[in-house]
């Protein structure tokens, strides 16, 4: 091959690139797949120009309130000002990025920060660069503890923790598992049901290992009923079994407290985290354990680098951005925004649901953490047509939410996400700065939509849709 430079394209050119330019690569080069689900939602004809706090700015001059949030990733925002002057300032002093021969004093600071926030007796930090790669680390240092005649692993039902290998073992989807040969070690409970873990934990002395989010998130926001973590720590310690928290999504102050699993006053034994510790500028994940089980696994200089770090699991400057990141989060006082925000959200909720009963079934979530879920398709519809309806509610579901998400996208410029499991949810995880004037707009925005009916808004997405 010859090393003559190919038709590349330049960072000002590819900014440049206008929809047509944009969809046609991204079919190509991309995901054609995923193009087609943009398409079916209208959000392939916007192209962001910049992003900044609650909003994205398109390029045709529309102001997106953002209450996705990159499904847990935004935390502070779209560069927020104190995160974009530390980057800015790591970069201008030309700082170190991979310090594989060295020890990164920004790596140290991130665990130490971490370590310092998490409950007594969780020291240790492992740094990667996503909620996939910290659960298999997470997974992989629970079965090193506990050895070979413990190596069993248990995972809830309707579960989301990754899709690389290990992770996607106990990520409960036949979707996203497909035909992929996985762990073969692994036992499925209900999530939330205590007397079932008990009863498995009973009969399967080679349990060694659970692991659970917090808070489901791709279940369509599924909080388990009080007191049940108290008993899971109960379980495990009964049994000999390692806990792994996963709150990838429902950490970092997004319930209101720095942890989910703080409600119930109790303590894991590993804790994997994500999404917003790269402030919404970097990818960045970490688990966080306990000293003896970490030093049982990889205390010797024989086993320390077995699960050592990776080249670029602790880059200077999405350390730098982490550490800022946890900072902003007290200074701003953001996890108690997260649970006064999150309970005003929820009320305002509740008053849609009681008011469009027929189409909303339930609101729930903690904090800025919260799902909407929307009754079956066939129910929406007048005697007679739901009947006939109602037995293609499971090809359908996710079909209402779709055509709330893409008008409230067009109409009112509000931004919603989706959930993979139950897709009859619309999920809300908007930054935590978010204020009650903000939540008005999305709750007037929806409430307005849900008054044209079912039937309109039926009529003005194929209408909407036919026009792409």
């Amino acid at each position: 091959m010859s090393n003559q430079k190919p038709n590349l394209l330049t960072v000002e050119a590819t900014k440049g690139l206008t929809v047509e330019e944009a969809t046609a690569f991204f079919s190509k080069h991309l995901n054609p797949g995923q193009l087609h689900f943009l398409k079916l939602l209208g959000f392939h004809r916007v192209i962001v120009e910049k992003a900044e706090g609650m909003y994205y700015y398109s390029r045709d001059g529309r102001k997106i309130l953002d209450f996705f949030g990159g499904f847990g990733s935004l935390s502070f925002g779209h560069n927020h000002p104190r995160i974009l002057e530390v980057r800015k300032k790591f970069m201008s002093e030309k700082r170190h990025e991979i310090a594989m021969a060295f020890i990164s004093q920004y790596a140290v600071g991130v665990a130490k920060n971490l370590a310092s926030i998490s409950p007594d007796g969780l020291d240790i930090v492992y740094i990667c660069c996503s909620g996939s790669e910290a659960v298999e680390a997470a997974l992989k240092l629970a079965e090193k503890a506990q050895g070979k005649k413990k190596s069993k692993i248990v995972y809830a039902e309707n579960s989301f923790h990754g899709k690389t290998k290990g992770a996607l073992s106990v990520t409960d989807s036949d979707f996203y598992q497909s035909s992929f040969q996985l762990l073969n070690n692994r036992i499925r409970i209900p999530f939330g049901n205590a007397e079932a873990l008990e009863n498995v934990l009973k009969t399967e002395p080679s349990i060694g290992v659970l692991i659970l989010e917090t808070i489901q998130g791709g279940a369509g926001i599924v909080v388990p009923p009080e007191e049940y973590f108290k008993k899971v720590r109960s379980l495990c310690d009964q049994h000999n079994v390692l806990w792994i928290a996963d709150e990838v999504q429902c950490g970092l102050g997004r319930t209101g407290r720095f942890f989910a699993f703080e409600y119930e006053n109790v303590v894991p034994d590993i804790i994997t985290l994500a999404k917003s510790l790269g402030g919404g500028k970097c990818a960045m994940g970490a688990y966080i354990a306990r000293s003896p089980i970490y030093l049982k696994a990889y205390g010797s200089p024989k086993n320390a680098m077995i699960h050592g770090p990776a080249t670029f699991g602790a880059m200077g400057e999405a350390c730098c951005t982490a550490i800022e990141s946890l900072n902003i989060l007290y200074d701003e006082n953001l996890m108690e925004n997260a649970r006064k925000q999150g309970d005003y959200l929820v009320s305002r909720l509740e008053y849609l649901r009681k008011k469009h009963n027929k189409i909303i079934k339930e609101v729930r979530g903690r904090g800025l953490m919260v799902g909407i879920e929307f009754v079956d398709f066939s129910k929406t519809l007048p005697f007679g047509i739901k009947q006939m309806i109602s037995v293609l509610d499971d090809k359908l579901k996710g079909s209402l939410c779709g055509f709330i998400g893409s008008l409230l996208l067009k109409d009112y410029d509000v931004l919603v996400a989706f959930t993979e499991y139950n897709r009859n949810v619309i999920r809300l995880e908007p930054p935590l700065i978010v204020t009650r004037e903000q939540i008005d707009v999305l709750i007037n925005s929806l409430d307005d939509l849900l008054k044209r009916g079912i039937v309109k808004i039926v009529k003005d997405y194929v209408k909407y849709f036919l026009s792409s």
